[in-house]
């Protein structure tokens, strides 16, 4: 990490792009520089460096908003409550027009207004395009709200104004890549991801799109390969262990070994601790992954539906819905599939963004799998069908989305070969499609 450029007498500190930092002496300036490269790269301590940060100036506004993006920049909803207090401890105090626009950012999150959120990060990133911090959250929105055309773009314009030299570089060429992978290119991805990682081996981000360049071009013996080669970089100190860890069982996935993925969920993924939604969210995706091909997994099904249950009345994110279905479906828990249902219906009447994506995706998409589960191929064959041209709306990436087509081909397999198949059997992976050509 660069230093940070030394503030002449009487003017404010800057960080290591030149960014001026109201509120700020030079020690809390350093703090978050240090919690910047952090969250950039996927690291563990970004909290614990703004607390020093907020430590050293209680009215560094720029800590108070990187606290907020971190809350809000994510599925559930006991992060966006938590950040409503850090942003009125942030609006108090005085601030440049540019940090007022990060603090209207995190203000339109709140008011469920993405769209007013993403327009003010855009504005950010036009003034200074060297706002790595506008760039990640506006491509964590763009991954929530399923828009990969847009973060491609917005990710290539910074790089293309964004001198090498600068710290973050390497982050800004891995966010590139992920989005590149996104839209199909993963050749392209590759060598971006590649290049971010001769800059920096620990940069989880790049890792992360390393994992999805195996995944979209059918390579499950290279990604093994690479996960276990860099199993240090990406799984320790990192936010991405646990995904990572996901995407390594896929690839055992991939080659049949059921094993194998099975070892992956019960040793990494759904450990004794209490899980996160996203860690919710692999867990369930991997097991019904597993259960499509005909294995059995036990009573890992339960204890994951009985995880699920204090989520069933989020009506917070549409994608994290499905998968508590997908958990409940797999554990046959119909009391807890039919509440869900129950509260998406009425949610779908409120006017908000969850309601409108619970209306177009939300209410077809647990329908369709409460239908699967009970074995009513011919409700939800015609529902999963319905699925694939919106389906981006989800957010996540198209790995994660594949769960839904895999579920669709095993309805149908249920249907063509009803001696032959069941309600959570999927057809063998010689006719598995791809997410690519699917989405």
């Amino acid at each position: 990490m660069s230093a940070l450029r030394r503030p002449a007498p009487g003017r404010r500190p800057q960080d290591a792009h030149g960014i001026p930092l109201s509120g700020a002496n030079a020690a809390a300036a350093t703090a978050y520089e240090r919690a910047l490269a952090a969250s950039r790269n996927w690291r563990v301590d970004a909290g614990a460096q703004l607390e020093h940060a907020l430590r050293e100036s209680p009215r560094f506004v720029m800590a108070h908003a990187l606290r907020a993006y971190l809350l809000v920049c994510g599925r559930d909803p006991r992060g966006y409550r938590a950040a409503r207090p850090v942003l009125d401890a942030a609006q108090q105090w005085p601030a440049d027009r540019y940090e007022r626009l990060h603090l209207a950012a995190i203000g339109a999150a709140l008011d469920d207004d993405l769209a007013r959120m993403r327009a003010c990060l855009d504005e950010l990133l036009h003034a200074r395009p060297h706002d790595l911090l506008a760039l990640q959250v506006a491509q964590s929105i763009d991954y929530m709200t399923g828009d990969f055309v847009r973060m491609a773009m917005c990710a290539d314009a910074t790089l293309r104004r964004l001198p090498a030299a600068l710290p973050g570089y390497g982050p800004a060429l891995a966010m590139h890549a992920f989005a590149l992978v996104e839209n199909g290119d993963a050749g392209r991805a590759e060598q971006g991801a590649l290049h971010a990682l001769a800059l920096d081996p620990l940069n989880a981000r790049a890792h992360h799109a390393m994992a999805h360049v195996f995944e979209m071009s059918d390579r499950p013996e290279d990604g093994l390969r690479w996960m276990e080669a860099h199993h240090a970089a990406w799984s320790c100190g990192t936010t991405f262990t646990t995904h990572g860890w996901w995407h390594t069982a896929l690839f055992h996935l991939a080659r049949q070994d059921i094993g194998a993925a099975l070892a992956v969920y019960d040793r990494r993924i759904c450990g004794p601790r209490a899980p996160a939604l996203s860690d919710l969210i692999d867990a369930v995706s991997l097991l019904w992954r597993i259960r499509l091909q005909g294995h059995a997994v036990g009573a890992r099904a339960a204890q994951l539906a009985a995880a699920w249950e204090p989520h069933a009345d989020d009506r917070s994110c549409t994608f994290a819905d499905v998968h508590a279905m997908l958990a409940f479906g797999l554990a046959g828990d119909g009391a807890r599939a039919e509440r869900l249902e129950a509260t998406l219906v009425r949610s779908a009447a409120r006017p908000t963004r969850h309601g409108a994506t619970t209306r177009g995706l939300g209410l077809p998409a647990v329908r369709a799998l409460r239908a699967f589960v009970r074995g009513d191929m011919m409700v939800a064959i015609p529902l999963l069908a319905s699925l694939p041209p919106i389906a981006h709306r989800l957010g996540g990436s198209h790995a994660q989305r594949d769960v839904l087509h895999l579920t669709l081909l095993a309805a149908i397999e249920g249907v063509r070969r009803p001696g032959r198949s069941h309600a959570l059997r999927a057809p063998s992976a010689a006719v598995r499609p791809r997410a690519a050509t699917l989405a």
